[in-house]
This record gives C-alpha cells, structure tokens and sequence, in this order.
C-alpha cells in the first residue's frame, strides 16, 4: 500500500468504508495516524475492525462521529459520494475549520515519500474511463512501470507504489476533485463537459469550476490537455492559452484513421485516442508504441463493448452511457442501430442523440424512462416499441435485426429504476444475448 511519514502522528477522522475508504484506513495506520473510522454498514465497520482490531482504541476508534467534528482533527476524509453541499458532516468540518479532503488528496500529499513518478489526471463528463485505460495500456505496452486508479480499479492507496520512473494514470471524476488540493499532475487532461451531477454544484458553471481546478492545481512546466467540442471546456481551454508550450488542444473536427484500432471506434473514441496520444507523446513514448497499444487496446466492460456477433448482427453492450451525451457517439459509431434506451433518467429529453437518429432503424424502450422516450421517438426513427424490460428489448431487437444490424444498449440514463447499477444492467444484457435461441 501506499504510505507517508506525513500522517504520522496526526489524527484523521474517515467517514465511509467502502473500498476506497478501507484502503484510506488501511494507508493511514499503517503510516502511524490515529484513525476514527465509521460507516453506517455494519459489515463495513467490521470489516476494518477484522483487519486493524488489535488497534482498537489506541489508534483506531470505530464511532459514530456524525453529529460532531473535533477542531484537533487533522483532517475530515470522505467518500466522493457524499454530497459536500449537503452533508451535515462536511458543514461542521467546515465551520470548525478542519479540511474535508479525499483519498486522492492523501496520494497527492505521499508525493515525496514514492519513487521519482509522474501523474496523469483524467477528467471530463464522458470518455474518461477509456481515456485512463487506453493510456494505462499504451504505457504497459511500451515498457513503463505504470498504476490504473482514482476513479477505476483498485483504490490508489491500495496499490503498491511503482518503481522510479513509474506513472500513475488517475481517472477524476468532479466530485474527486473537490477533494483535493494539491495534485500536481505532470499531464493534466479535461475531455469535455456536458451538464451532469447539477445537484452537487451552483448551477453548470459550479460544475465546470470544478473540472477547471484540475489544471489550477498544476505548477509551471506540466502539461495541459483539453478537448474543445463544447463551449465550457473551450472556455477553459482559451484561459489557459498563455500556457502556449505547456497545452495541448483537441479540435472536435480533427481527422484520425481509427481503422487499425478496433475496440476505438466511433466519434467519442476518436477524442479518447487522441487525447490519450496527446499524453503518451508528453510522457516521451515513441509513435510506434503508441499505435501498438491503441492497436492491442480491449473495449473496457459496459463500454461499447462487444459481447456476441449471432446470425451477422452485433450485440453491443455500452450500459455505462447514462446519459444522452455519453449515448450520442455510440449511435453514432454504427450505421443501423436498434437501440434498447431508457432506465431512471437524468433529464426530459433525448436531444444530444437527435444528430445521430438517422442511424437508428428501431427503438426499445425499457424502465422508468420508457413512456417518455417512447413518445420522444415515436415520430423520428421507423419502428418505436415500448419494451418495459431489459429483457424482452434484447429478445425483441434480435428478432428485428439483420445481418449487419448493431444490437446495441446505450441507454442514456441512470440503471437504478431496474438494476444495483450499470454494471448489472450491462451483464443482464450479456446474459439476456446468451440465451437467445
């Protein structure tokens, strides 16, 4: 795990269990903090009691702190999902002047106790968790001691700290951000920024504040990365402009031959490669390691993933498209779509897909959303069916397609109507293509 003589005899209070925050505990103690650790599961709480209960009540004190924060406490460290607008925790912190931080500002502060490193922090509304693994990969492909965390894979303190010369590749999401202050990435990367998460921020300007922290953060030298397609990441691009060697942009009309590289298709994979590329190239990797790993580069799971080819149609599992933004690209990567949409939706409509509905010869609409989108698309693509179930959507459309057709879940919103999350939806959907007669 990773550790640092910066938290040696101070005092942390955590609050949340899950795997990131176990690993926080798990981090802090063994670098000698004193550690009040809760979480309202109960299995949770035992869990770290197993591991660290010869600690109990010298240095580890698992209480239900909730209601209160002691000023001695050095610093208040929570789960990305507790919403800091809201949480009482997170205002008594505040008010008795104790910083409320998260697990990455804690990697951000063990800096000087690693190896000689860099950082790569990837953020942006949709794309990255791809982005992240593709310049996770092309790194493993040419040879570099390299690590995969932050909002993906194992929890950062959880992972044996790299070698010199190692890069550890972040992927941020906003809420992660607001959690830390000083991370210092040597490349720095921003996709892009479509309205999402409003309920955590002031509006869409507090939310693209957010994303822009990633870059107020770095120090002279360090290397920007920010894709241009949309006006807020544009904006952030254009006040950046005065780092002219330091950033990189990525116009939303670049060409790139995506041909050689199969698990990056489509208009969103064009951006994630070229912004991983834009990274691989600031890391010093030469071009022909590079293409090898965009080449080699598997489709992470419930990502335009291909799951099944049965009778010439392609089943296409992008159930972490929970929004229409993220959905758009994806129906844009396939010229004959039959497309299972729907699940607790985000928003009224489907407008960021409506470019691309020309692509669509069918729609099954399942979960919460299903009535609404129903009618949204009843009168814009040939065939509109109102499945209800995940199931009897995949059955339906398989029945419908033809060889050559793209059977694909993408279904622009939230799984939590029907599923524990997306990843449930997204296996669902493979066993529902199994089962097909």
């Amino acid at each position: 795990m990773i550790v640092s003589r910066n938290w040696a005899g101070k005092t942390f209070a955590v609050l949340g269990l899950a795997r990131s925050g176990a690993a926080t505990v798990s981090a802090l103690l063994a670098s000698g903090a004193d550690v009040l650790a809760w979480d309202d599961d109960a299995a949770r709480r035992e869990a770290v009691f197993a591991q660290w209960g010869h600690l109990s009540g010298e240095r580890l004190f698992i209480d239900d702190f909730s209601d209160w924060i002691d000023p001695e406490i050095d610093a208040l460290i929570v789960s990305p999902g507790v919403p800091l607008n809201t949480h009482p925790l997170a205002a008594a912190a505040r008010a008795a002047g104790v910083p409320v931080i998260g697990d990455i500002e804690l990697f951000a502060q063990a800096h000087k106790d690693l190896p000689p490193h860099k950082v790569v922090g990837i953020t942006g509304t949709n794309g990255k968790s791809t982005t992240t693994a593709l310049v996770h990969h092309i790194l493993k492909t040419a040879g570099v001691p390299t690590l995969m965390g932050g909002n993906i894979g194992l929890p950062i303190l959880r992972q044996e700290p790299l070698p010199e010369g190692g890069v550890y590749v972040l992927e941020l999401s906003s809420y992660q951000i607001d959690l830390t202050t000083s991370l210092d990435c040597d490349v720095a990367v921003l996709l892009n920024i479509t309205p999402d998460h409003l309920d955590r921020y002031d509006g869409f300007a507090g939310y693209a504040a957010s994303k822009a922290r990633l870059f107020a953060m770095q120090t002279a030298g360090h290397v920007a990365v920010v894709g241009t397609g949309d006006e807020a990441s544009a904006n952030i691009a254009q006040g950046l402009a005065g780092r002219t060697d330091d950033l990189v942009t990525i116009a939303p009309d670049m060409v790139i031959d995506q041909r050689r590289w199969p698990a990056l298709q489509g208009p969103h994979n064009a951006q994630n490669a070229q912004a991983a590329i834009a990274v691989a190239r600031a890391l010093g990797i030469d071009a022909a390691a590079i293409e090898a790993g965009l080449a080699s580069y598997a489709s992470l799971p419930h990502r335009m993933q291909h799951v099944a080819t049965r009778h010439g149609v392609a089943f296409v599992n992008d159930s972490k498209a929970t929004n229409p933004e993220s959905t758009a690209p994806a129906l844009a990567a396939f010229p004959r779509v039959h497309w299972i949409v729907g699940g607790k939706r985000k928003g009224d409509d489907l407008d960021a897909c409506a470019a691309h509905l020309d692509h669509v010869v069918a729609a099954y609409t399942i979960g919460e959303a299903a009535p609404l989108f129903f009618d949204l698309l009843k009168d814009k693509v040939p065939v509109v069916e109102q499945s209800g179930t995940l199931e009897a959507a995949v059955a339906h459309a398989a029945a419908a397609a033809r060889p050559g057709d793209t059977v694909l879940l993408s279904p622009a919103c939230a799984s939590f109507d029907q599923f524990r999350d997306y990843e449930a939806r997204g296996d669902a959907f493979r066993a529902a293509v199994e089962a097909l007669a």
